[in-house]
């Protein structure tokens, strides 16, 4: 039997919302993938640490999020490597922990686009595929036409975490931005205010 395409979605998820839901359910059910795992990220190399809401928040959430949902999983598999956490190390580990699953990158065309500048970028092109969502006004450069990368049609979201974390501090409405279950635990927990 072949393994299993596993779709890694990775993330801050801070907090997951409706688009990033969209571009999971895309993968999971218009490509190739068989199920799409998000991956929380403890700490984005990139980042600062301190706007990151507490990691575990941010799993329960996306587990929220995605009950129910078939082919969509939530992975903490970084919070238990070294930080920061880079995308090698993360899928080098998977390999082994899952031998009888393929591992594909799932980013964004912003992401591709400066894919050049991530650690061992050129093994993760030679041994793994990446399948790509559009991103406005982002051109994934030259790497689009690499044999290991698929651009896809995913129905483009703008809607970003940033702007739900505003929007929350700002006491505005924000149903149908991200799932219910979600709201429900920000407002229980007092999150992003």
């Amino acid at each position: 039997m072949a393994n299993k395409k596993i779709g890694l979605f990775f993330g801050s998820f801070n907090p997951i919302h409706v688009g990033h839901l969209i571009i999971a359910n895309y993968m999971a059910n218009f490509t190739e993938l068989d199920e799409v795992w998000f991956v929380v990220s403890p700490q984005n190399p990139f980042k600062e640490k301190k706007s990151l809401g507490n990691m575990y928040d941010r799993l329960e959430m996306v587990n929220l999020a995605i009950e129910g949902a078939e082919k969509l999983r939530a992975s903490d598999i970084e919070f238990k490597l070294p930080q920061p956490s880079y995308t090698i190390d993360t899928l080098v580990h998977l390999e082994e922990k899952y031998p009888n699953r393929d591992f594909v990158l799932i980013m964004g065309e912003d992401n591709l686009a400066g894919f050049a500048k991530w650690k061992n970028a050129d093994i993760i092109l030679r041994d793994y595929r990446i399948i790509v969502y559009p991103r406005p006004g982002y051109d994934g450069g030259d790497l689009k036409d690499h044999s290991s990368v698929t651009m896809t049609d995913t129905p483009v979201m703008e809607l970003s975490s940033t702007f739900v974390r505003k929007a929350i501090k700002e006491g505005k409405n924000i149903k149908f931005f991200i799932p219910d279950k979600v709201l429900e635990f920000i407002d229980k927990k007092g999150l992003y205010l």
